[in-house]
């Protein structure tokens, strides 16, 4: 089902399942934008949410699940922190609960990742991202696998497996099974009353960039690695975060789940912390400057002196995005041309 954004996708993939009085469980590191969604908006719906470390312990998983949970949610590659989910761990977990596991796979895309093969049940994808690929429109979307057996639990999903006298008088899961219940009900029940279609000419745009979707992840990704082991060796570089490099903490599981390549987002830090970082942004000649990411130019956010320029240095280090912080979203360009831009941008901090 296209929804028409990202954001609006992510509601109704969990909206579709919890209501008042009701608790989901969700990873702690996951887009901005979500976690405010779940831990402001939802909560003043009367649902509740417990975050959890993506890396937490058997033990403290387990913690978290209550007798009204209803799904988990998680992201194949967080934004911007770039853990990577342990899609199978998780997924485990949610159906010993009778649960589905939501997952985000905004960054890695189908072509990098297929978490359903994992074991999610849902997926969502702001198509806003690579799925568009040339900053032309905002949108999203969900996938359902249509392999989670509502009726199997079907005391824990009402809306699915008891009548609907607002359409019909059908039971989703009865009338539809398990491969189109809970998109009706989304489609039927939420897109009826919610609104927030996808415009026809924005899916247009959609289905035009979808057909260079593997071409470009290709490419992304073959950049994003030539640029991160390129900082990684900078002496002007404190810092890499990609999980495509040896050094980082999550390669392997990105090598398990995501062997052909991650996503073109970098995250680094340069020495001289603030001041430097708003140098070095100043002397970009082919990065954009933009809070957006993931299309085929090359983006840069200095969060410290942009979306978080309100914060101090101490607030932002509380916050897990450091003064010294920059998300450079790798294009598609000659990786020579944004190497040498990078270069030249760092020489001015020297």
């Amino acid at each position: 089902m296209l929804t028409s954004s990202g954001q609006a996708a992510t509601f109704f993939s969990v909206f579709n399942l919890a209501g008042a009085g009701d608790h989901v469980i969700s990873s702690s590191t996951i887009y901005g934008g979500s976690y405010n969604l779940f831990n402001v908006t939802m909560r003043r719906m009367g649902i509740d949410f417990t975050f959890v470390d993506p890396d937490c312990s058997d033990e403290e998983l387990e913690a978290a699940f209550k007798p009204n949970t209803k799904c988990v949610f998680g992201e194949t590659l967080a934004n911007p922190a770039l853990i990577v989910f342990d899609i199978e761990r998780f997924a485990k977990a949610a159906h010993a609960h009778g649960v589905p596991l939501i997952i985000d796979n905004t960054f890695a895309t189908p072509i990098n990742c297929r978490p359903i093969e994992w074991g999610a049940d849902i997926v969502t994808h702001s198509t806003t991202k690579y799925l568009d690929g040339h900053d032309a429109t905002v949108g999203g979307c969900i996938v359902d696998s249509g392999k989670f057996d509502w009726m199997a639990h079907a005391d824990k999903f009402p809306g699915l497996t008891t009548p609907d006298e607002s359409y019909h008088g059908i039971t989703y899961a009865e009338k539809f099974g398990l491969e189109g219940a809970f998109i009706t009900k989304a489609t039927a029940q939420l897109m009826r009353d919610l609104g927030s279609i996808q415009a026809p000419m924005n899916a247009y745009f959609l289905n035009l960039g979808i057909e260079s979707l593997a071409v470009r992840m290709q490419r992304h990704c073959e950049n994003g690695q030539k640029v991160a082991e390129f900082l990684e060796n900078h002496k002007n570089v404190t810092w890499v975060n990609y999980p495509g490099l040896k050094s980082n903490k999550y390669y392997e599981r990105a090598q398990k789940y995501m062997p052909d390549g991650t996503c073109g987002v970098v995250s680094f830090g340069v020495k001289g912390g603030r001041k430097a970082a708003e140098e070095f942004m100043k002397h970009l000649k082919i990065a954009m400057i933009a809070t957006h990411v993931a299309d085929a130019h090359t983006c840069v956010l200095h969060p410290a002196s942009s979306t978080h320029r309100q914060m101090t240095d101490e607030e932002l280090i509380a916050a897990g995005v450091g003064p010294d912080l920059i998300r450079l979203s790798v294009g598609i360009e000659s990786i020579d041309d944004i190497l040498e831009d990078l270069a030249q941008a760092l020489r001015s901090i020297d």
